[in-house]
């Protein structure tokens, strides 16, 4: 079938996995970080070495594309563009809330109306949030949410809705209503990436290698340091 190179770097945690024929052959991740310029270099070419060592052609490089961290996504996609330069492979773009639903949708039980929310922190009350069905088709649009007690009550009022990501935390005080779900410990990882990058490679879904950049949803905003004295 395939086999993809999967990098995530939209968040702290740095990973890059090896996927081939719908299985993880190769894993490694970083959770200590921001440390996307240190790590995803080493773990990149350990996979690369991986692969070229037990004699399996790479056909694709699958990148988390956003929303999330405008330098960690800056840093994966430019890294993923590279090796699609170097070995003419495949550029696969992954959304991140996407990304995230996998280990919701395939590890717990949810009830057949129900609808999922991941989010991911945008810092103070904002998250970058989507709403999509057990699917994964989009119900509302990926969007940067300041949240209170009724962003979501539309949706809370017809259905059971599943709220995970690291910006579903910062939440759970403020969203009460009973078909809240709250799911911990979710977080967008390249091991999970294959069964959507597989899915888009099966579709012929991929990206201009030169002109692609990540859906960072808002501008990068430059803060000056604040004076030590």
């Amino acid at each position: 079938m395939s086999c993809i190179l999967n990098i995530e770097t939209s968040t702290n945690v740095c990973s890059v996995a090896v996927s081939k024929d719908g299985e993880c052959i190769f894993n490694r991740e970083d959770h200590g970080g921001p440390n996307h310029a240190v790590q995803l270099g080493v773990y990149v070419d350990e996979a690369v070495k991986f692969a070229d060592g037990n004699g399996i052609s790479l056909d694709a490089v699958a990148v988390s594309c956003g929303p999330g961290s405008y330098t960690g996504l800056r840093i994966g996609v430019s890294m993923a563009k590279g090796i699609c330069y170097g070995r003419n492979l495949h550029l696969i773009a992954v959304p991140t809330l996407e990304l995230l639903a996998v280990p919701v949708l395939l590890g717990h039980e949810l009830e057949d109306n129900a609808l999922i929310c991941p989010m991911l922190d945008a810092r103070r009350m904002e998250v970058y949030a989507g709403i999509y069905d057990r699917a994964l088709n989009e119900v509302r649009n990926v969007g940067a949410d300041i949240v209170d007690a009724d962003t979501y009550k539309d949706y809370l009022d017809r259905h059971p809705v599943y709220f995970f990501g690291n910006g579903a935390g910062k939440c759970m005080e403020t969203i009460t209503h009973p078909a809240a779900h709250f799911i911990e410990g979710i977080e967008p990882l390249a091991k999970n990436m294959f069964p959507l990058a597989e899915k888009r490679m099966a579709e012929k879904r991929y990206e201009d290698v030169a002109y692609f950049v990540p859906f960072y949803l808002k501008d990068f905003v430059a803060k000056t340091p604040k004076k030590l004295l």
